[in-house]
């Protein structure tokens, strides 16, 4: 069985440390030697790609460009009148993961617009989201880098969002048509939209390109109290020999440092 291969999500730990390249280094110290981040774009690219190689750590996933936050953004990928913008974003995206050396984007969806209900809009964001997925593919295909999709879980945390599970997923990315575009994983989402974790691996398996883990429902660190057997999961991955990248993207309980025992005991 392939030892499974672990990166930290910098946006969601080491979040003690104000700096990302701080973080960057607290997560080789702690062991890592791949990290993942959601949006790095407030850094100057400079700074980061001196940070990363200070810290002797892969940068191996980043988030397209959410769009203005503060006006209710969460990408772009399938927001109706958007689509320049979202290509605005995936440029930058681009250039950004070529200047690190990451090899994977995650192409944000995005909500549904203010007011509309999922019925009426889904056909038409649907259509909105396999066009740009294609032609952020092609870009993508260009430079190397795999474009990934995630499912957001719509029952706790974003309600609004438009991609909310797997078979959703796997069903857009076989309209797109393109083998560098796969399925980003996120453990916690899946489980609360779909649950049968197990089946649900083993049917997407050839798709996914990326795996994110927190536990359920308090969206903390593995082995803490929750619905969620990694112990299990994690077994089950290194089984069917799963090359990509797990991203530790959860909300720890008290310090990253402290909260890092489940994945000391994996290493050793």
């Amino acid at each position: 069985m392939s030892p499974l291969k672990f990166c930290a999500n910098v946006s969601w730990l080491f979040t003690e440390l104000p700096d990302v390249s701080q973080r960057l280094r607290a997560a080789a110290a702690a062991g890592f030697q791949a990290v993942e981040a959601a949006w790095l774009y407030d850094c100057e690219l400079r700074e980061l790609q001196r940070a990363r190689q200070a810290a002797g750590v892969d940068v191996v996933l980043i988030n397209t460009p959410p769009g203005d936050l503060e006006a209710g953004d969460l990408g772009l990928g399938a927001v109706p009148g958007r689509g320049a913008e979202f290509r605005q974003g995936l440029d930058l995206a681009v250039t950004y993961a070529k200047a690190l050396d990451c090899k994977r984007i995650h192409l944000m969806a995005g909500r549904l617009p203010v007011g509309s209900t999922r019925s009426a809009v889904a056909k038409e964001m649907e259509a909105i989201f396999v066009q740009n997925l294609k032609y952020a593919a092609d870009l993508l295909s260009k430079e190397g880098i795999t474009g990934l999709i995630e499912p957001i879980n719509t029952r706790i945390t974003d309600p609004r969002y438009f991609l909310d599970s797997p078979h959703q997923a796997a069903e857009i990315l076989e309209k797109v048509g393109k083998p560098n575009l796969k399925l980003q994983m996120d453990v916690f989402h899946w489980q609360i939209m779909d649950g049968n974790l197990t089946q649900n691996i083993l049917k997407y398996f050839p798709i996914i390109g990326h795996i994110q883990v927190a536990q359920v429902p308090g969206r903390n660190e593995p082995d803490s109290a929750g619905e969620l057997n990694y112990k299990y999961l994690f077994q089950t991955l290194e089984e069917h020999s799963y090359q990509g990248y797990i991203g530790c993207e959860y909300k720890p309980r008290g310090s990253t440092k402290d909260g890092l025992g489940w994945i000391k005991d994996y290493w050793t």
